[in-house]
């Protein structure tokens, strides 16, 4: 894959690149409906295969916030065209890296010498590339070690950049400027703290003992001696990606040990710790041939407030939609519900919401779930499609739910599809409250 030697840091160069990548895909827009006139059958499926490559080219030479969004877009396997879901999958952990010098020099930067200076050897390719940071394998002695590396510019940027998505998100997502900065006050203060390696490794330290009882996962240790703010050094987890790990065809038995582990994890952090590893995408996870699972990755831990977990957790209780009361003043609580809504928008969203909460929290009303089933997902699918022709909906300025909600919904719409692509059978353990 071929490496970048610099990445545009400014805010006009990085702008720039925006309103680039914009005319390049009103450029295909043209192109097809040419095409469309002389053969009136003809497919999106190009277009949107010349519409994926050329954005996804233009957020990887980008990097950070903008190649980011492309990364949490991929985890929602309805919401894009195929050929955009595939592409930007790319961006979890196979973006084009950065070079060797630009390596160098944010070694010499915190540590006064580069990296073959500080290890026996260090890879001058990267091993792994994603939206913040790329991975590069050392050794010292007999230890081998995971070593990521920042981006140049990356905390810098991610004001302006979301800065520059504003209207396109106010105009895809119909909603107000203010309505809208709740949500982007949100992700501008999970990706600040993102860029912060020295967090990082705090919470990655804390989590890990905190889970350590948790059978059938493990986590790398961490070296704040050859470690910074922008350099994170971590023993090397030997082990496969989502993908590489299917392609093995594991049984159904180490599926679903692997899905138990991952339910398990994600279980002890929101109802026991109150906060959680909110970045649930494949390239975050190291599955073994044993059966176990390895955590990586804690730039992204959403802290949940005690009053949104007690709100928002009650919706999953089985008798809650039989108590129109309570139903009423939960969605209230958690924003779902607006008091500008006429009484047809609070009938259309009263319904839609139930409808999901319902489904999502299916799971959690059963001691063991099947994961693997397709009709269970069509149905998540097909809800979503039939709300989405209501004008009520379509038409609704009102931005829905708290902002907490946010990486919450995010954690578990990442879990339900890695359970999913496991099609793993999970006891499905849960708070003694929502039994």
């Amino acid at each position: 894959m071929k490496e970048q030697t610099q990445i545009p840091t400014g805010k006009v160069a990085r702008a720039s690149k925006f309103i680039q990548t914009g005319a390049k895909v009103g450029g295909n827009y043209l192109k097809h409906y040419t095409k469309k006139l002389f053969d009136p059958e003809m497919s999106r499926e190009e277009l949107d295969q010349s519409n994926a490559e050329d954005i996804y080219n233009s957020l990887s030479e980008l990097k950070g916030s903008a190649l980011k969004v492309a990364q949490m877009m991929s985890m929602d396997k309805n919401i894009l065209p195929t050929a955009y879901q595939q592409k930007f999958t790319m961006a979890q952990y196979s973006a084009p890296p950065l070079s060797y010098p630009l390596v160098v020099k944010t070694f010499r930067q915190y540590f006064n010498s580069g990296p073959d200076a500080l290890f026996d050897t260090f890879t001058k390719n990267a091993v792994n590339a994603a939206s913040i940071g790329q991975v590069h394998k050392a050794t010292k002695g007999d230890k081998t070690y995971a070593v990521k590396i920042q981006y140049p510019g990356v905390a810098n940027s991610i004001s302006s950049d979301l800065k520059i998505v504003r209207p396109f998100a106010m105009r895809l997502l119909n909603v107000s400027g203010a309505d809208l900065d709740r949500y982007m006050g949100e992700v501008e203060e999970k990706l600040i703290e993102e860029t912060d390696y020295e967090l990082e490794l705090t919470r990655g330290t804390d989590i890990a003992q905190k889970c350590a009882h948790i059978k059938g996962i493990f986590f790398a240790n961490y070296y704040p001696e050859w470690s910074s703010r922008q350099i994170l050094t971590m023993d090397w987890l030997d082990g496969h990606h989502l993908g590489e790990f299917l392609r093995l065809n594991p049984s159904q038995e180490i599926r679903n040990a692997i899905g138990q582990a991952l339910w398990d994890f994600y279980h002890f952090q929101i109802h026991e710790l109150r906060q959680v590893h909110a970045d649930p995408h494949p390239g975050n996870f190291i599955m073994r041939e044993d059966g176990t699972l390895g955590i990586i990755d804690f730039g992204c831990i959403k802290v949940i407030p005690e009053d949104f977990y007690t709100g928002y957790f009650s919706l999953l209780r089985k008798d809650v939609h039989t108590q129109p009361e309570e139903i009423n003043r939960l969605y209230n609580e958690l924003e779902f519900l607006s008091p500008k809504d006429t009484p047809r928008e609070r009938e259309v969203f009263m319904e839609l919401f139930q409808a999901m909460t319902s489904l999502l929290g299916r799971p959690f009303h059963s001691e063991k779930f099947d994961f693997g089933q397709e009709a269970y997902f069509q149905e998540i699918f097909q809800i979503g499609e039939k709300f989405s022709q209501m004008k009520e909906i379509r038409n609704s300025s009102q931005a829905r739910g708290s902002r907490h909600g946010l990486y919450v919904n995010r954690t578990y719409f990442g879990l339900y599809n890695l359970l999913h692509d496991l099609k793993a059978h999970i006891n499905t353990t849960k708070p003694t409250w929502l039994m």
